[in-house]
């Protein structure tokens, strides 16, 4: 089964407010998910009603290709949606415990969740004790507690230091080196970039891209190259079939191809048939941030 989760059409109205508009996408198993946006876009809305913590105005969803209740699939996953809340007095360990409790499963995997998060050395410490960096990788370490084949993630990195954020993305990666679906709900382009293979982008709670985070970045590329004599160069690399428009920027000449299929090797190969001969070549693309603000413009 492939399919984890099939969303169709899902809309949420406040009022006259449309939060979430039409939106389709799907989850496919073993993969880590994007689900981009600014503040406002829809992305909490729209892990609210998957969830079942917000009640959908309209469309629908489907957790494991439809052989599942949503209420039978909540148990096979993992979230968090809100900031970490346990018992200020008692220990990391005694938390977790007490939601084995509340979910009714086995506490055996605690040590093994709390050793994921790097807790293990700070588990008998009272939760006041922790920094927030801690308490994030606590909630962590808590939704992992049924194994769940799929983890949700609400801003997981909101009000962490750069340590933090570091540890939070580390663990993540982590998570899905072992086989665990991920939903990553961010407003960071840096994010993403670092932890997905997958993204979704939502502007206004609609969908505006989906696919790999690689297909935004490599939407366009060009070639930096160094030469002694820029001008005759360029006349040369204009007469080739497969490049678009060359710029010169001192000595520096930027390629544009028209199609992804002209590699470094062919247009090095091209230019010293012609006798010019590189000092340097370097494939450059994009900024994701760059590539997000043309999509969302």
């Amino acid at each position: 089964m492939s399919n984890i989760l099939q969303v169709t059409d899902l809309t949420k109205t406040f009022g006259k407010l449309t939060a979430v508009d039409r939106l389709s996408f799907t989850i496919e198993k073993g993969h880590v998910y994007g689900l981009l946006g600014p503040n406002g876009s829809g992305k909490s809305t729209t892990l609210g009603m998957i969830l079942n913590v917000v009640n959908k105005t309209a469309g629908d969803f489907k957790w494991f290709e439809g052989t599942l209740t949503t209420q039978e699939a909540l148990k096979r996953i993992g979230a968090i949606i809100e900031r970490p809340n346990f018992y200020p007095y008692m220990t990391a360990w005694q938390n977790l415990n007490l939601v084995c409790k509340i979910k009714e499963i086995p506490n055996q995997t605690i040590d093994e969740k709390l050793e994921i998060v790097g807790l293990s050395d700070r588990k008998h410490d009272k939760f006041k004790t922790y920094s927030l960096g801690m308490k994030q990788r606590l909630a962590i370490a808590s939704s992992l507690l049924n194994n769940p084949e799929m983890l949700i993630l609400d801003e997981p990195t909101n009000g962490l230091d750069p340590k933090g954020i570091h540890e939070i993305r580390k663990i993540i990666k982590t998570i899905a080196d072992q086989g665990t679906t991920i939903i990553l709900a961010s407003h960071l382009l840096d994010e993403v970039e670092k932890v997905c293979d997958q993204v979704i982008i939502l502007q206004k709670g609609k969908k505006i891209f989906e696919g790999k985070v690689s297909d935004i970045s490599l939407q366009t590329f060009w070639y930096e190259i160094l030469v002694d004599q820029p001008e005759k160069t360029k006349e040369i690399l204009l007469n080739h079939s497969d490049i678009q428009e060359v710029v010169i920027e001192n000595n520096l000449l930027k390629v544009f191809p028209k199609t992804k299929a002209l590699t470094g090797k062919d247009l090095n190969e091209f230019l010293a048939k012609q006798g010019c001969y590189l000092e340097s070549l370097v494939k450059k693309q994009p900024r994701l941030e760059d590539e997000f603000l043309k999509i969302t413009a």
